[in-house]
């Protein structure tokens, strides 16, 4: 699982090591997954990397798998986020981030598991992408765009691998509680803590169905915002409140 050190994937860690899974946590700070992996249960294996380094990726999966065979469940979890413009040229940085991390940090952390997987013949590629993909927002032009394509992105890969055994699962969270959210300053409707997103996530994973939204209460209203026409939808959502601009967090 990547973004393992804080957050839904600090959570999802807790979650499945308290279950007895064997687990391989990726992400940036050594540190932090260090604090994690010294809390949990069972066998832990920790990589400090960037998911933007395909490299490192494969190797650490490499040695994942060396370990303790091919994994029944990989988790993408990695993301970042920030308030972008696209007429500020200090944005621009800002962008290509967001875009590496969450679009092809996910690409890299599937792609050396495919193929084991697809000679076990079993397995689950989670993506977690974000209700932020279902239509733009204003000030939100990086994630929006990159959760949109992580949510295409899946879709084609579960397409790719029909009948190859692999479930390819899409969760598209709302507000969770997280270093992610706790820059906002606006309002944040239906918020759920890590931990009990955590749990419904874990539930949807084992159910292993194509797409979910979290909560309930957001899968609706992010139907309703599919259906809204486009005039109507830039009236209502011009003036939203926007996240602060600056570094990827």
């Amino acid at each position: 699982m990547t973004g393992a050190s804080s957050g839904i994937g600090a959570a999802l860690a807790r979650h499945y090591a308290a279950s007895g899974a064997c687990l391989g946590l990726v992400a940036r700070s050594g540190d932090a997954l260090r604090t994690l992996a010294a809390t949990l249960p069972g066998r832990i294996f920790i990589y400090p990397l960037d998911v933007t380094d395909a490299a490192a990726l494969a190797h650490a999966a490499g040695d994942f798998m060396q370990r303790a065979g091919v994994p029944d469940i990989v988790i993408a979890n990695a993301g970042v986020s920030a308030g972008t413009l696209t007429e500020a040229d200090e944005d621009l940085a800002v962008f290509s981030r967001i875009l590496a991390v969450n679009v092809q940090g996910m690409v890299n952390t599937f792609h050396p598991f495919v193929e084991p997987m697809r000679k076990s013949g079993r397995g689950r590629l989670v993506g977690i992408a974000s209700v932020a993909g279902i239509r733009g927002l204003p000030g939100a032009g990086a994630y929006c765009a990159s959760k949109a394509a992580a949510i295409a992105y899946l879709e084609s890969l579960r397409v790719e691998l029909y009948g190859s055994g692999i479930k390819v699962v899409t969760i598209a969270p709302g507000y969770i509680e997280t270093p992610m959210t706790a820059v906002n300053q606006y309002p944040m409707p239906f918020m759920l803590s890590a931990e009990a997103a955590a749990r419904r996530m874990a539930r949807i994973i084992r159910r292993g169905p194509s797409y979910a939204v979290l909560p309930w209460q957001m899968a609706i209203a992010a139907r309703l915002l599919r259906l809204l026409p486009d005039a109507l939808y830039d009236a209502l959502f011009a003036r939203a409140e926007r996240k602060p601009r600056g570094l990827p967090v």
